[in-house]
């Protein structure tokens, strides 16, 4: 998994030497990503109780990005002996430059991963272990939601402080289903959990329905129906696309065909979804469709449209398992030229502050990553959100392979849209995946 990490780890060692031989110059100045300058790293760490500074790269932009920098400003308004600054990046550019920075020696003290992206980071000598730290920091590891938790530990170290989970849910119209009969009157879908009751449900909708709306707003390619379709073969208890080695790929293709053949039914069959939708997300906004299904992060942008009175909740159990596809934010320290014990003390307290301040960060629709933030009358009293909390620990998420998003991407996304585009047989596409993900857990 780390094959790399030697080599970069060799690399920073001599960039330090060099670096400290340089510490006296009055002259350095801060990089155009937001690093401290070498003086400030210096005086900043010395333990004697002064002020550590800290910098934070993060990805986050809209309504994410603002909530950061709320907690951002909250923590450094109660902590003034640790200040944190944020410097935002676009989210397409985060990735490369968080590499290409810690390979050079300039990377941030603290930075934000998915955790789809840690098996990446830590392969590459970029995400450091932070079992030493979180001890100093007080950081206490149950009270994080088990599942998401799990997904951040590599070989029993723990490399990430989880904030959330973003998973993928169902959402739905109230007007709407209450005109076909199957609103209940607790406000939420009148629905059979099983694969004939959800096509049940949706075959209602469509027959009841005015003219121009549909039972259920879906993208027709890429990371929608795959979610969807990752989320039933996951119901079944599928296995994960790769072996436990992650060597090679070990689909179990009748579950993979079942769930995929379900989901094209829902396309050409009976017609479920309207086909070469160009933004399925305004389809529901605009009050055209009886449900959708997409992450949390949707939850923010639906409570800020006019008019639209809708519900959230679990995707049904279509199979015989609750499960549903997801990721999670995460907060690691990045590798540094010099190592800091007080610096990675610091960031820990911060990274564990704002796990602990989830509500906050809820605004925005995702789950936090500590049960103990449900219970604050701060997430109480915002709507929605408790509704689907539970999600947290059904998410399947992925084996912990630097691969992934090269397999979903190359591999899964490629063909699955064959399916759902009534191209390709689920049977032949599953064929041709085994062979493409063989072939990227190959190079």
């Amino acid at each position: 998994m780390r094959r790399k990490f030697s080599t970069l780890i060799g690399a920073l060692f001599l960039l330090s030497l060099i670096l400290s031989a340089c510490g006296s110059s009055d002259n350095s100045s801060k990089d155009s990503g937001g690093t401290s300058s070498n003086k400030t790293n210096e005086t900043a760490s010395t333990g004697s109780g002064e002020k550590v500074n800290l910098s934070f790269w993060t990805l986050f932009d809209g309504g994410d990005g603002d909530n950061m920098q709320a907690l951002v400003d909250k923590f450094n308004q109660e902590h003034p002996n640790i200040q944190v600054k944020n410097t935002k990046l676009v989210w397409a550019e985060y990735y490369t430059k968080l590499i290409t920075a810690v390979g050079a020696g300039n990377g941030p003290d603290i930075g934000i991963s998915h955790i789809s992206r840690l098996p990446d980071l830590i392969n590459q000598g970029v995400a450091t272990e932070l079992d030493e730290a979180a001890k100093e920091a007080g950081v206490d590891w149950s009270t994080f939601n088990q599942n998401i938790l799990d997904a951040s530990v590599y070989d029993t170290k723990h490399y990430a402080i989880p904030i959330d989970t973003h998973p993928f849910i169902m959402y739905y119209n109230k007007a709407l289903l209450k005109t076909a009969g199957l609103l209940g009157e607790d406000g939420k879908p009148v629905i059979e959990q099983s694969a004939d009751g959800f096509i049940k449900f949706l075959t209602t909708l469509k027959e009841k329905l005015p003219k121009g709306k549909y039972p259920f707003a879906l993208s027709n390619t890429n990371d929608d129906p795959f979610r969807l379709w990752w989320a039933l073969y996951s119901q079944q208890g599928g296995n994960d696309v790769v072996s436990d080695d992650l060597k090679s790929p070990e689909i179990d293709t009748a579950k993979a065909v079942k769930a995929a053949d379900y989901i094209k039914d829902l396309y050409h069959k009976y017609n479920f979804i309207k086909l070469n939708d160009p933004d399925f997300y305004k389809t529901f906004q605009s009050g055209n469709a009886a449900i959708m299904m997409t992450g949390v992060w949707a939850t923010g942008t639906w409570e800020k449209t006019k008019g639209l009175e809708f519900g959230a909740m679990p995707i049904p159990k279509i199979y015989d398992q609750q499960a549903t596809w997801g990721d999670a934010h995460t907060i690691i320290l990045p590798t540094t030229a010099n190592e800091d014990p007080e610096k990675r003390k610091a960031a820990l307290i911060f990274a564990n502050w704002i796990a602990d301040n989830g509500q906050i960060w809820a605004k925005a629709g995702h789950i936090p990553a500590k049960p103990a933030v449900f219970d604050k009358p701060e997430f109480k009293e915002m709507p929605y959100r408790s509704d689907y909390v539970s999600v947290a620990s059904t998410v399947k998420f992925p084996k912990h392979s630097d691969k992934n998003w090269q397999i979903r991407d190359n591999a899964m996304f490629k063909y699955l849209n064959e399916i759902w585009s009534n191209k390709m047989s689920s049977t032949d596409a599953f064929g041709k995946i085994q062979t493409e993900i063989t072939k990227i857990l190959s190079e």
